[in-house]
């Protein structure tokens, strides 16, 4: 159903008492919350939303360099547009995860979490509890800018409807395209010039252009490492490789869709056979021994060793692996033709619509202002400014009224001014918007246009969606899944490296039987298909 964007007068500018209703366990039950938004002069339109100053209290993460919100420029903009003043109590995220548990067990509870650092069981916890309150009727009365993406979006609504129907965290939308396909293959191509190795354009090429770096020390080093990869990252993985190898795309959950049924990939034959040829090449000494072992700084450091020994990698970014003045003398493969004569590209469940971004707690009095407060950051504007920082210090205005970057001083980093001047929190930066309202950073622009070129025309699947699973259901698959993960990765790493696959593979997919694979992908494919019916 979708959201009305009408306003009944009667709804919010009086104090009134809102009744929602709060599923838990098997029954259901109302809490009353009483709005004091009035008592503060509170006007359904237009701005101030409230006449005389009202202080609330946020809670929740901010970026590690990220100073109070308070002295940030875009910050003290809505706080003079709105009347609305906020004591940030926002935390480091890691700090915030050893204190969110007591602040919300506690009695002294914020009137909001931004940024919330909370997990989908969390927020199915606490919104069973009544600590979280549902929100659709607010969005409904006190959120145009967002009833309208609601209604327009039927995806976003469904991503953050929980299972009981109720909407308890706004969202946060990015939608460049970016994150789908985050494990990008590279080679080094000055060895492939060296050598007169044409790129590679199959998974047989790829493999004998290893061989040549390795057979023929492309490095001079007598210590050239032909491919690097970290099994399990989000983006260094070699995900590719096995669709190559397998015919199977995977990705680092394991967990792909294909004409809507929800597939485990290490129990396929295909992952079988990739795995297979993988042990072959480790046995040609093709696969670097430390890639089932090291962590994001060692791997990294292995790209900029002071003798350059890499002949292959896979990373977000090839800057970011090799520096920048090794980046030239390395290039993207291209989607490889497998062994089944398909070039197939996995996807990632990384997602562009997030919940979490904001969440009203009971302890909130003034549940209305503070939802138009919200609202005003799902304007596209203010959405760009949570995201990139002000108009004047970070994004200027093109000649066509869109808004682009302003490059950051000589010595700062885009990412690092990003935490100094964004806050984050709720906000809507579409497609559409990236069309008409700001335009992609340079550096997402780039890599923008290499996923729509180079990978997306050969998706091999799905990603999972943004699908909010109830509390039972997480409490149903939480230790299969982590027995289950531990278990492939056990494995994958051991296979590789030692074989015996063949032997051991008939055991290995009764052992995930016995934990629950199959219980574990059935909770999936339920969720998903509520979440289908539902967008």
């Amino acid at each position: 159903m979708a959201f009305s964007r009408k306003f009944t007068a009667l709804g919010a500018v009086l104090a009134g008492t809102l009744m929602f209703t709060a599923c838990s366990g098997g029954g259901s039950g109302t809490t009353e919350i009483k709005d004091a938004s009035a008592d503060f002069g509170f006007q359904e339109t237009g701005f101030p939303i409230v006449s005389k100053q009202l202080d609330l209290t946020f809670s929740g993460t901010k970026a590690a360099l990220a100073p109070d919100f308070n002295t940030m420029t875009v910050v003290k903009e809505w706080e003079k547009a709105t009347n609305v003043h906020i004591n940030w109590e926002n935390l480091p995220e890691t700090v915030f995860q050893e204190k969110k548990n007591l602040i919300l067990a506690s009695g002294d509870l914020p009137d909001a979490f931004f940024n919330t650092g909370l997990t989908d069981a969390e927020i199915a916890t606490y919104s069973a509890s009544g600590t979280l309150i549902p929100l659709e009727g607010l969005i409904e009365k006190n959120a145009p800018n967002l009833s309208k993406m609601l209604s327009e979006r039927p995806d976003i609504k469904a991503a953050i409807t929980s299972s009981d129907g109720h909407i308890y965290s706004l969202p946060s939308v990015e939608e460049l395209g970016l994150v789908q396909f985050p494990n990008e293959l590279a080679i080094n191509t000055s060895w492939l010039k060296k050598l007169n190795i044409p790129m590679p354009k199959t998974i047989d090429e790829f493999h004998d252009a290893l061989l040549a770096f390795k057979t023929q020390d492309a490095s001079g080093t007598g210590k050239t490492i032909p491919l690097s990869f970290m099994p399990g990252s989000w983006c260094g993985d070699i995900v590719d490789l096995i669709a190559a190898l397998g015919g199977v795309p995977d990705n680092m959950d394991h967990r792909i869709v294909q004409d809507d049924k929800v597939i485990f990939t290490p129990t396929q034959d295909g992952y079988k056979k990739a795995i297979q040829t993988l042990h072959e090449w480790y046995q040609e000494g093709l696969i670097d021994p430390e890639s089932f072992s090291q962590d994001d700084k060692a791997y990294l450091a292995k790209g900029k060793a002071a003798t350059e020994n890499l002949g292959s990698f896979v990373w977000w970014e090839v800057p970011e692996m090799v520096g920048a003045d090794r980046a030239n003398n390395y290039s993207l493969v291209p989607v490889l033709e497998g062994v089944n004569g398909k070039r197939i590209a996995s996807q990632s469940n990384n997602q562009e619509i997030s919940r979490g971004a904001f969440a009203i707690t009971r302890a909130n009095k003034y549940p209305a202002a503070t939802m138009r407060w919200a609202d005003n950051l799902y304007d596209p504007i203010q959405s760009a400014q949570a995201n990139w920082g002000p108009i004047g210090e970070t994004l200027q205005k093109d000649a066509s009224g869109l808004l682009t970057q302003i490059p950051a001083p000589a010595g700062t980093s885009e990412g690092e001014r990003r935490q100094k001047v964004a806050p984050g929190g709720p906000k809507a930066n579409t497609a559409e918007n990236f069309t008409t309202v700001v335009a992609p950073e340079p550096r997402a622009a780039e890599r923008q246009k290499t996923v729509n070129e180079l990978y997306k025309p050969f998706a091999g699947n799905d990603g999972y969606p943004p699908v909010a699973l109830s509390n039972e259901e997480l409490q149903q698959i939480s230790t299969i899944q982590t027995d289950i993960t531990s278990l492939v990765k056990q494995n994958m790493a051991k296979w590789i490296v030692s074989g015996g696959i063949e032997q051991e593979w008939d055991g290995y997919v009764s052992q995930l039987k016995n934990v629950g694979v199959d219980k574990m992908i059935e909770v999936y494919q339920q969720a998903y298909d509520r979440y289908k019916s539902n967008s």
